[in-house]
């Protein structure tokens, strides 16, 4: 949105500074962008007198002129040479000069002093398009005989006025008129609004151009649709001072009719349009287009309507796509005489989804999508018929309409104790009052009515911003949260939070990357991970790349790792905490802490060989991960793992064969491949809502069971069948003895071609160490060897092993 200053003092008269305003502006919410100062680009440019005009000695096309100029009116006169081409350049006139060193906008030129054709030109005499004014080139600057020398030519001109250009946020469409920007500074207390006097004009004859709605369009696409002839009407050039108001923000001034529905555009946020009435055969009709219409738009290109878009047509054909842009056949020209305005109210999504569909984008259509204030239409239409006349002469007829404003009452509670509530700030309910009343609202005791130009309010928290707005949250203090009760307040985080912090800390001590990623991924990788069927697709998905919720958060973590190797990256520690998704009902979905290792699990050693990362990596962070969040010490690993590991090199933690804490492994090629990730890589995934809640025990540390007795280890191997698990032996040689077996572990296993020609097919030799720690007394060689004797039957019964001879 952009204005001038003089543009908003017409509504707000403030004394405050240009200074003073921006500040206010974008703390109320509406964001300066930027600030263009005449001042600064045009600032050096002075009215000067040519004393002489004289044939230039050496070119025939230009002329030698002394120039003098001033550098203030009261300064003292200098005269300095300039050689200029203007064929309009004479002796005695006054003109615009820019001395040396002054940058000329027209031309991006720095004037330096010059030479040329072998005479010295210091300075320039310029014309409008070289101050950007205009397009004009003819000539340089003709002023008149008692323009005041030395004084700058945006002072004179009155050309010194700042534009400002502010962000609108899509919730206020009031602001998209200088007239609402002007009622939030006087509301912040910058000065007074203006009052808007709308005399209604008389009409002096009928219409002879009626206006229709079609029924299946009243109720919501065009609920209201006036307008009225004037005929007699002269369209020249705009006045001096419109063509300077749309020549600051930006608009290129076309006729009079045209730049007069542009300002109110940008005055009134109420977008008009001008028909040609002598092109317009029979009445104007709003009707949903049956498709296949063309349209010749006023922007030169042509329009094919969709079925149900809306349409202005009269008794030949479409003249207007509604509410977004009118056509070129029925637009006004200088040579129009007769006129017919149009205003109305058209429905915001309508506009929006025809404006999309067709690409066309109209300062019309900006504001009629956000929503324009529907009781100004006819207001609006009275206006702009009076300076129609004003300007263009004419005469006007009676208004034609149908259809009637939409009802857009309604009131919401104002309680002034909400503000301090909601907001935290101390504002007396006169100051509150008084705010809302600024602003356009209605207050009848506890019931607060918005102003039709203010479709965003839509309840009482909206009230309170309005206020707290008004009064600058600037103000607002810091201030503790009051305490509810006395003592240690509860803990806020859940048990589930809490747990989810502990594995994103013990992930990322372990070297860990974490990741973010969608929680939507394609059908076909979500059916690669036991996902992909209808109760996880999504209505309104994204793309086609995030049609389903994932069941898993391995094939994000894939996707990052092969977007990662395709750029050169080689080893991989990535992790993600976040949901999976079983189903879509409330209650299928479950928290994960997953990880994924590619390539080296650690750089090169000093003898510079590289270890791959392998399950037991992925089988160690697993664990710590659960150590972490307190799952039991003592859990059991079976193999019944998801279709996605490979078999044989994975593994499944838990507490029994119920209760699954975590899996972990190497990942099966046929996913790597589907994935296009180059493997191997192993990951591990952690159920963080599965392991049950520790007991609540006290915070100090358990008694030390240190010993000062010596522990004895003792060796075993064990002849067993190949399909025999080392967890197994470990688990019952544990057993054997529970207070005196401190530990037992796999220091070897003998397996192979090798080991089946010695022991026979299917066999394999397992080496354990058991560690003996006794803690009353020294263990003699019988206990020793009583204990050996129930580690060796223990492992017999549960595995079938005996002693390796």
């Amino acid at each position: 949105m952009k204005f001038t200053l003089s543009w908003l003092k017409d509504h707000l008269e403030t004394e405050a500074s240009l200074e003073a305003i921006l500040e206010a502006l974008t703390d109320l919410g509406l964001e300066v962008e930027e600030v263009s100062d005449p001042a600064a680009t045009l600032g050096a440019f002075r009215i000067a007198r040519v004393i002489e005009a004289a044939p230039h000695p050496d070119a025939d096309r230009l002329r030698l002129c002394r120039v003098e100029v001033r550098d203030g009116p009261d300064a003292p006169p200098e005269e300095v040479q300039v050689v200029c081409g203007a064929p309009n350049a004479r002796t005695g006139m006054l003109g615009v000069f820019a001395p040396v060193g002054t940058h000329v906008p027209g031309t991006g030129v720095d004037l330096k002093p010059g030479v040329i054709r072998g005479q010295e030109s210091n300075g320039m005499l310029c014309s409008e398009r070289e101050l950007m004014l205009s397009d004009d080139h003819e000539g340089i600057i003709d002023l008149p005989q008692d323009a005041p020398l030395g004084v700058r030519y945006i002072d004179y001109a009155g050309l010194n006025d700042p534009m400002i250009y502010i962000k609108i946020t899509p919730n206020r469409p009031d602001a998209l008129g200088v007239r609402g920007v002007a009622r939030d500074l006087a509301a912040r207390g910058l000065g007074r609004l203006k009052p808007l006097d709308i005399a209604p004009v008389p009409g002096s004859f009928d219409s002879p151009i009626g206006v229709s709605i079609d029924p299946a369009l009243k109720d919501k696409g065009c609920p209201l649709f006036a307008g009225r002839v004037i005929r007699g009407v002269k369209n020249g050039p705009s006045p001096d001072w419109l063509q300077k108001r749309l020549r600051a923000i930006g608009l290129r001034p076309i006729s009079a009719l045209v730049d007069i529905t542009n300002f109110f555009t940008f005055d009134l946020n109420r977008p008009l349009h001008v028909f040609d009435a002598d092109k317009v055969q029979g009445g104007l009709r709003i009707h949903p287009a049956q498709g296949g219409e063309e349209l010749l738009a006023l922007d030169e290109k042509t329009y094919a309507l969709a079925p149900g878009q809306m349409v202005i047509s009269d008794d030949t054909g479409p003249e207007s796509i509604a509410g977004i842009m009118g056509g070129e056949h029925s637009g006004c020209t200088e040579d129009t005489v007769n006129v017919f305005l149009e205003s109305a109210f058209w429905d915001p999504i309508t506009i929006a989804a025809t404006g999309r569909a067709l690409k066309i984008n109209s300062d019309a259509r900006y504001r009629f999508e956000r929503g324009v204030d529907p009781e100004f239409t006819l207001p609006g239409l009275e206006l702009a018929t009076r300076m129609v006349l004003d300007i263009c002469g004419g005469e006007a007829s009676g208004v034609v309409m149908d259809g009637a404003v939409p009802d857009h009452a309604r009131s919401y509670r104002f309680d002034p104790a909400d503000v301090g509530r909601i907001v935290g700030m101390d504002i007396p309910e006169a100051e509150q009052r008084a705010t809302l009343d600024a602003l356009g609202f209605r207050l009848e005791g506890d019931q607060a009515h918005p102003p039709s130009w203010r479709p965003d309010i839509l309840g009482s928290a909206d009230l309170v911003e309005e206020i707290a707005r008004i009064a600058s949250l600037s103000r607002l203090q810091g201030a503790p949260l009051p305490r509810v009760a006395p003592g240690v307040p509860r803990p806020i985080l859940t048990p589930l939070q809490k747990r989810e912090g502990a594995a994103r800390r013990q992930l990322a001590a372990l070297g860990y990357n974490e990741c973010v990623t969608y929680s939507f991924i394609d059908q076909a990788s979500a059916a690669l991970f036991g996902g992909g069927d209808d109760s996880v697709m999504l209505q309104n998905p994204i793309s086609s790349e995030m049609s389903h919720m994932r069941p898993d958060l391995l094939p994000g973590l894939l996707q990052a790792a092969a977007r990662n190797q395709a750029r050169g990256a080689k080893d991989l520690a990535l992790f993600e905490v976040g949901p999976a998704f079983s189903g879509g009902e409330p209650g299928e979905q479950a928290i994960h802490a997953t990880g994924l290792l590619v390539g080296a699990a650690a750089g090169r050693d000093p003898h510079g060989s590289l270890r791959r990362a392998d399950l037991y990596d992925a089988k160690a962070d697993a664990e710590a991960v659960l150590a972490a969040i307190g799952a039991p010490e003592k859990l059991q690993i079976t193999r019944d793992v998801p279709g996605w590991f490979h078999p044989g090199r994975s593994g499944r933690i838990g507490l029994g064969p119920k209760l699954g804490l975590a899996v972990f492994g190497e990942l099966h090629p046929k996913v790597l491949r589907a994935m296009d990730v180059k493997g191997p890589a192993v990951a591990f995934s952690v159920w963080l809502e599965n392991p049950p809640q520790p007991r609540k025990r006290s915070l100090a540390r358990p008694a030390l069971q240190a010993s000062d007795l010596q522990p004895v280890e003792r060796d075993f191997a064990f002849v067993l069948d190949a399909q025999v698990e080392a967890a197994a032996v470990v688990n019952a040689a544990a057993g054997a003895d529970k207070a005196l077996i401190d530990g037992v572990r796999v220091f070897d296993e003998f397996t192979g071609e090798a080991a089946s020609a010695q022991m026979g097919e299917g066999r394999k030799s397992l080496a354990i160490t058991v560690r003996l720690q006794p803690r009353q007394r020294t263990l003699t060689e019988a206990e020793i060897e009583a204990v050996s004797d129930k580690i060796v039957a223990k492992v017999q019964k549960a595995t079938g092993g005996v002693l390796r001879g």
